[in-house]
């Protein structure tokens, strides 16, 4: 008897448990799943417990008005004035940025010596594409006379692009072999950057004429998304200036503390055509942020940049909560059209979507 009464309060504990094991073995999947879909988010959402900033720059203040002379301007930064003008290269990886590097060029060619592009027949990805450069070379005329051009061949072998990263790496040494064959030399200037982080005529003035300035220095770039009618803050600084010494190379990671202020624009997937948008998407080194289909939706892309949202439904990458909630949700829209690049407002009809109020594109392929 007294074995069967220890067996009935066991029966009735498993009989009670079953219920609940059953509720957690189907509510932990639906616990798990939203997870895992959303790892990225919550990676991103706690970065400030997680990592560490990057060590403050160095600022050097700005200084810029209409009729200064360069003497002047030379003077406010704390430089000296060069007897004559410094020779200046700015060297570029091309993939589809047309209307971004014709502004690009336009507003760097009278500083300038010359203005390398790189331009491979595959993406960083390895999804092939056409010459785009070449096919619109006749955009360039005004600047072919400075323009030096170089196709990269992609490696042939498919196991080379599951990391981009490496074939990026690839191209900006092959930028290396351009600058030496296009005679650049020891004091001379070299502009690193993307195609779409473009140094302003004030920067390249001060490049061009001041001595005594630091022999590698970041650019602060005002960074834009999608056009100039979405500001998002101050934060881009890849971009780089470089007196030329014997162990200059080309890259695009943090080099220095020195950041000269305010020197310019950086205008992030600022295309004509959704087409564009969606080739970027899957071609650039961060093409894994593509975790669905939907994201290369058309009517998405559209709404997503007439809305300032993110393309690729991330949070932002700060380092604090405080930043963090600060840019939470829409860049907000910008009326103003002023202090951009000259050639952009000169040719305003040609180059409305880049301009505010102009976020509708085309679905169309470019003519």
């Amino acid at each position: 008897m007294a074995r069967k009464s220890l067996r009935t309060p066991l029966r009735r504990t498993i009989c009670c448990s079953m219920p609940l094991l059953l509720v957690l073995i189907i509510s932990l999947p639906l616990f798990i799943i939203p997870i895992f879909l959303n790892i990225q988010k919550i990676t991103y959402f706690l970065r400030p417990i997680w990592d560490t900033p990057p060590r403050p720059f160095n600022k050097i203040p700005h200084f810029y008005s209409e009729n200064i002379s360069n003497s002047q301007l030379c003077q406010l930064h704390g430089w000296s004035l060069l007897s004559y003008p410094r020779r200046i290269f700015d060297a570029v990886i091309f993939s589809n940025e047309l209307d971004i590097l014709e502004i690009r060029h336009s507003e760097l060619f009278p500083y300038v010596h010359k203005l390398l592009v790189l331009e491979s027949n595959v993406t960083f990805t390895g999804l092939p594409k056409s010459l785009t450069f070449i096919e619109n070379a006749h955009r360039f005329n005004f600047a072919m006379s400075k323009i030096i051009h170089r196709n990269f061949i992609g490696p042939p072998d498919p196991s080379f692009y599951k990391d981009p990263f490496k074939i990026e790496a690839m191209h900006r040494a092959s930028l290396n072999s351009m600058l030496r064959d296009a005679g650049v030399m020891y004091g001379d200037v070299v502009i690193m950057a993307d195609a779409d982080e473009i140094p302003s005529q004030h920067t390249m003035k001060l490049l061009q004429w001041c001595d005594e300035i630091p022999s590698v220095m970041h650019l602060e770039l005002r960074h834009y998304l999608y056009s100039f009618e979405f500001p998002v803050d101050y934060s881009s600084w890849r971009a780089s200036a470089h007196l030329v010494r014997s162990s200059t190379r080309y890259r695009h990671s943090r080099q220095t503390d020195y950041l000269l202020a305010d020197a310019g624009w950086h205008c992030s997937f600022c295309f004509r055509t959704l087409e564009e948008f969606v080739f970027k998407m899957k071609a650039y080194s961060h093409a894994d942020r593509v975790t669905s289909s939907k994201f290369l939706d058309y009517s998405r892309i559209q709404k997503i940049i007439c809305n300032g949202d993110d393309l690729f439904d991330m949070l932002p990458e700060e380092y604090s909560f405080r930043d963090l909630m600060k840019k939470m949700g829409s860049v907000p829209k910008s009326a103003s059209a002023v202090y951009l690049p000259s050639y952009l407002i000169k040719n305003a009809d040609r180059f409305r979507f880049l301009l505010p109020g102009g976020c509708l594109r085309t679905d169309r392929p470019r003519q």
